[in-house]
This record gives structure tokens, C-alpha cells and sequence, in this order.
């Protein structure tokens, strides 16, 4: 995480004082303040600023700031691309100068905002670079060395000066944090970016697995934007009656992002590599996120038709490299010497009704499978890619099947294929059911139910391996008395 370092801050007590005297004698600066206080035409403005570009600088002028602008907006423009070194406010002339640790985090800044439009306050901001090479200001300027200190302190992982009214706040973070209670459809980075974009610009997200349920860091371009978006999501259920988004402040105000893909995304560094072993983002995917209207898929927030959008998530992301809305599913890197159909239908049971499995008769380490419908295969997909069965981690994509078909009558395939469509052990085809609302990533704890004179108990594994292979082999086992043990998953400890 990029973090504030020693830090420079200044305040105009005179013309003379401000920078140097050649800030209101050379350059697109002079020009831009001019420009701020007066009435002209847009197109005057535009001819002053082509004619008086400046090269790359990692000082910044930032115009047409709303009034009462405060420090902390200003920096937040500026923190999802590095370190902010100094700022200074002309809050006279609704202006503002943001000096970044680096020319590079500036170039990358100035070419962000010219394919998004910065606001602050639900105002479009004017963002340029300054004549200026570095901002050369004095210290008297109480309020905004508060701020940057607890910047400072905030992404330091420390906490911000106490007594003071100026101390940076985890309501004035740009970053949320959100946590999704009952996950029975899929959630994936970008229907979260769809959501969260009608709010405003969506700079970076990372998602990832915590104490069983999934989450993510979500980073707006300033705190405003996520406050606004965290009043109007919190508590909002993403599909029907499931996913429900529980949405906090984070203590972060940056988040760095490695990587662009299904896990993590950085919209203002679409050339960022995907990292190993992970997919890379669509070249259209970047292209569309460059633009302004990426966030038209899903319509309206809740209630949302779940099968609809978990079939559009599938196709914004396919892991296998294809789009669509398939509910057939390729897993691929299995154990060809211990995998069944049998033992396929349970595990992926877990997530989706199984309709089918065919172990590849050329191909004995992979095979397909088919679950009730997209969101279930989607599901399914997000939760068992990567994990660990009989020795081998297995890949899990969608498939570029929309169906797979039994053997021909009378063709032996020594058992590879098998259909369950009409199996009572399918979890969800009950309307209503319980199990929707306890669908939980593969653990180390297993929830235990329908034993003889129990409810219920948890059986805590040493890895999620022995999990999986422990909910392999007794889902289904017979306890006597006919009783029938049914494991799942749980997001609970021991």
C-alpha cells in the first residue's frame, strides 16, 4: 500500500508568498487562474490551455473546485495513484496545487481523469500540470498539516491525532469495505463495480475469503462518494432475498493493486499483468472500462432477476477464456485414478443442483458438468477453481457446452457418464430451503445434520482438503435408523 511520507503544507498569506514569482508569470497556472474567476467562454478557456500546456510535472492544477472544498477531498483525487507530498488550497479561486511522489504517479493520474471526469461533490474538477516542478510553501497552514497527518497516520495503520477536529475520520476513507451475508448466486468484482459505479468512479477493488465469507475493499475516487454509496447499499440485497451486502468504512485510504483479474482491479491501470495462474481481463473489458457508462448490465439494485445477472457475471468473466451463460461447467486437473461421477455430483452439489457429469473418455483427468442453470454452474465456478480434491488442485471454467448428452443407447462408456436429474439429493430444488441461505466457500469446518438424536454438530478438519474429502464421503451416509448424514460447508470455527 502506498502510504504518506513526510509531508509539506502550505496557505497563500500573498501573491508574493505563494509559490514563486514566476507561478503568475509563466505557463498554464497563470492561465488557469485567470481562467477560474472569470466568466469566459469554455471555448476561450480551451484555447488558453492548448495554447499554454505544460509538460508532465508532479505538481497538479486542479480548477473549478465546488466551495468549501476541504483538504481531505483534494488529497483523495490524488491517493489511488501514489503518494501525496503537498497540497495547497486557493479556496478563493476554487483552486487547488497536489504535489505526487512521483512524475510517473502524476502522468498516470493526468491520464486517468482525461478518459473519466474527476468529481468532487458531484462537480466535474478540471485536473492539469502545473508549470512547477515541486510545490514550494510554507508551514503555516494548521489545518491542512492536520489533515495530511492523519493521512498519514490513517495509512500508516496508525491512528490519527485525537483532539482534533481536522484528524482524518474512517468516514472520510475513499475505500469500503463489504462483506456479502447469504451468498447463494454468485458475486464477482465486476457485478460489484456495476453497483458501486452508479454512485460514482470506481478506482480499484480487491476481493478475497475472510472467516468464511467473501469480501472486498472497494476504493471510490473520494470520500464523499463512498459515504454516499454506503448509506444508500448497506443492508440492500443484491439478488432476491440473498446476497446481502453489509458495507463498513474501511481504515485504508488507498488500496494497491498488483494484478487485473477476477480477484482484483485496478480501473486506472488497465495494462497491469494478471499474475500467475490467474485470467487475464478481456482487452474489450479494459477498452469499456476506460469509458464512462460500464455500469448500465444490471439496472436497477434491488430486486435484482438473480439468474439474469449471474449469467451476465458469467459472461463478463469467464475463467475458461469463453463467454456466455452456460450451466455446464470443464473441470479440469482432476485425480484420474480416484475421481467419480458420484464423488463430482457431491461436491459440486454443494453450490447447485447437478444435473449431469461425464469424465472426458480421452481425457480421464477432466470433465464436465452440468448444474441447474448459469448462476449455479457461476456458483459453483467461484468457489471450487483453485481448491484441492484427491491430491491435485482442480481448475474450474465455464464450459462452451450448453449441455452434456448421455452415451448413445446401448454404448458402454465404463461409467463415466452419469445423470442425476432426478437424484433426492439435490439441495435447492425446494423453494424456499434453508440451504439457500448456508452456502459457504470450501473450509475446514463441516456442519453435520439429521443425526440420530443430535440436530446438529461441527467437525473441525485439519485442511480444507480433508474437508472436502470428508464432505465427499459422508454426505449421504447412511447413520442407521434411516437417517441419512448431510454435510455442508460452514463459516463457523471450532
Amino acid at each position: 500500500m502506498d502510504g504518506i511520507g513526510d509531508v509539506a503544507v502550505g496557505v497563500k498569506r500573498g501573491s508574493d508568498e505563494l509559490l514563486s514569482s514566476s507561478l503568475y508569470n509563466s505557463g498554464s497556472d497563470m492561465s488557469s487562474i485567470s481562467d477560474g474567476t472569470s466568466n469566459g467562454s469554455d471555448s476561450k478557456k480551451l484555447r488558453v490551455e492548448d495554447r499554454m500546456e505544460a509538460p508532465p510535472s508532479r505538481v497538479l492544477h486542479i480548477r473549478k473546485l465546488p466551495n468549501e472544498t476541504s483538504e481531505t477531498e483534494v488529497i483523495a483525487l490524488g491517493l489511488p495513484f501514489g503518494k501525496v507530498t503537498n497540497i495547497l488550497t486557493l479556496k478563493g479561486k476554487n483552486q487547488a496545487f497536489l504535489e505526487l511522489g512521483t512524475e510517473e504517479a502524476a502522468i498516470t493520474m493526468v491520464n486517468y481523469y482525461s478518459t473519466v471526469t474527476p468529481h468532487v461533490r458531484n462537480v466535474p474538477v478540471f485536473i492539469q500540470y502545473s508549470n512547477h516542478k515541486e510545490l514550494k510553501t510554507d508551514a503555516g497552514n494548521q489545518r491542512a498539516q492536520a489533515v495530511l497527518q492523519a493521512v498519514s497516520a490513517v495509512q500508516g495503520g496508525g491512528t490519527p491525532t485525537s483532539g482534533s477536529d481536522l484528524a482524518l475520520t474512517a468516514a472520510s476513507s475513499p475505500v469500503l469495505r463489504i462483506i456479502i451475508d447469504n451468498m447463494f448466486y454468485p458475486v464477482t468484482l465486476d457485478v460489484l463495480q456495476q453497483i458501486f459505479s452508479k454512485f460514482g468512479t470506481v478506482m480499484k477493488i480487491i476481493t478475497f475469503t475472510k472467516n468464511n465469507q467473501f469480501q472486498a475493499l472497494l476504493q471510490f475516487n473520494d470520500p464523499s462518494t463512498a459515504q454516499q454509496a454506503k448509506i444508500a447499499l448497506d443492508g440492500q440485497n443484491i439478488y432476491n432475498s440473498c446476497c446481502t451486502l453489509r458495507i463498513d468504512y474501511s481504515k485504508l485510504v488507498n488500496l494497491n493493486v498488483k494484478y487485473n483479474n477476477d480477484k482484483s482491479r485496478d480501473y486506472t491501470r488497465p495494462e497491469l499483468p494478471a499474475g500467475d495462474g490467474q485470467p487475464a481481463m478481456d482487452p474489450n473489458m479494459a477498452a469499456a472500462f476506460q469509458g464512462k457508462d460500464s455500469n448500465s448490465l444490471l439496472g436497477a439494485l434491488s430486486p435484482l432477476n438473480a439468474a439474469a445477472a449471474a449469467a451476465a457475471a458469467a459472461g463478463r468473466v469467464a475463467l475458461s477464456g469463453h463467454s456466455g451463460s452456460s450451466g455446464v461447467l470443464l473441470a479440469s486437473n482432476l485425480n484420474e485414478e480416484m475421481v467419480t461421477p458420484q464423488s463430482l455430483f457431491t461436491l459440486f452439489g454443494v453450490y447447485g443442483d447437478t444435473q449431469r457429469v461425464k469424465i472426458l473418455y480421452n481425457k480421464k483427468d477432466s470433465a464436465l458438468i452440468q448444474m441447474a442453470d448459469a448462476s449455479q454452474a457461476q456458483l459453483a465456478m467461484s468457489h471450487l477453481n483453485g481448491q484441492k480434491m484427491y491430491g491435485k488442485v482442480i481448475r474450474v471454467a465455464l464450459s462452451k457446452h450448453t449441455s452434456v448428452q448421455l452415451p448413445r443407447d446401448g454404448l458402454d462408456d465404463q461409467g463415466l457418464t452419469k445423470d442425476f436429474t432426478n437424484s433426492p439429493l439435490h439441495r435447492f430444488k425446494k423453494p424456499g430451503s434453508k440451504n439457500f441461505q448456508n452456502i459457504f466457500p470450501p473450509s475446514t469446518t463441516l456442519h453435520l445434520s439429521n443425526i440420530p438424536d443430535h440436530k446438529m454438530a461441527l467437525l473441525q478438519m485439519s485442511t480444507v482438503e480433508e474437508a472436502i474429502q470428508g464432505l465427499i464421503d459422508l454426505h449421504n451416509y447412511n447413520m442407521g435408523d434411516n437417517h441419512h448424514l448431510r454435510v455442508s460447508f460452514s463459516k463457523s470455527s471450532i
